[in-house]
């Protein structure tokens, strides 16, 4: 059953056509790889689906509800997640707090309940679940170092840490093996499969690492000029001649 949908997207900037009626779908508890040469339309795919942008035509369904346009905390609090290309912690932050700030997403008290302490009994739920979930990331003994200090692999561990401190039902990783070298890049590709199966949730993943991509993607889409030109498995879709055309130019 597929969680999200995109129907025939069309998204223009001045003349230049991002999307072109793009059309894909992420099913439950998959793992699904959107691919493509640079300006092929892939980060703006992301921004529409979390309501970055506002496509000029189309529709995205997720969990069987229209969220076009959407606005994005609210598209977060429905259940989607993302990480960035550029990795965008909260600086100033310890690593504790950065994933404890994302709990305060998804809780239930409003500023009247916070104001008053009625809601310490949550407060303090939420620093369990914290704890718990840098235990499980591996992350629990630099708790109290800031984001930025932490090694480059590290810290896109904890900004997929932080996106999964929302509960979300769907995560977004835009490109989370930039800048990687193949050792971190091999205990991402481990760390990714590790969440799918642990979470149960389904990952749609933007990426360069064509060997991430292939080793744990079950389906990919390959966008170019912002139109779909393949989707398939790994085999099929580095068979399929448009996609050669689109990276070699051949």
């Amino acid at each position: 059953m597929s969680l999200l949908i995109l129907r025939n997207l069309l998204k223009t900037f001045g003349g230049l056509v991002a999307m072109n009626s793009v059309t894909f779908s992420v099913d439950e508890a998959s793992i699904v790889g959107l691919i493509g040469p640079n300006g092929a339309g892939k980060t703006t795919t992301f921004n529409i689906i979390t309501g970055n942008y506002r496509p000029d035509s189309g529709e995205v369904i997720f969990d069987r509800k229209d969220i076009t346009g959407r606005p994005t905390h609210k598209i977060v609090e429905l259940g989607i997640a993302r990480t960035f290309q550029n990795i965008r912690l909260w600086k100033s932050q310890t690593v504790f707090d950065n994933v404890l700030i994302a709990k305060h997403m998804r809780a239930k008290h409003n500023v009247f309940s916070s104001t008053f302490r009625i809601s310490r009994k949550e407060e303090a739920r939420m620093r369990e679940e914290t704890e718990a979930l840098l235990r499980e990331q591996g992350l629990w003994q630099h708790r109290d170092a800031l984001a930025t200090g932490l090694p480059y692999g590290l810290q896109r561990r904890l900004e997929i840490a932080r996106a999964l401190a929302t509960d979300p039902k769907l995560l977004l990783l835009d490109e989370p093996a930039a800048g990687m070298n193949p050792q971190e890049t091999k205990e991402l590709t481990e760390f990714i499969s590790q969440i799918r199966h642990e979470y149960n949730i389904p990952i749609l993943m933007i990426e360069h690492h064509m060997d991430l991509v292939m080793a744990i993607a079950e389906r990919i889409y390959v966008l170019d000029f912002g139109r779909l030109i393949a989707s398939g498995t790994a085999a099929e879709v580095q068979d399929n001649p448009d996609v050669i055309n689109a990276y070699l130019g051949v």
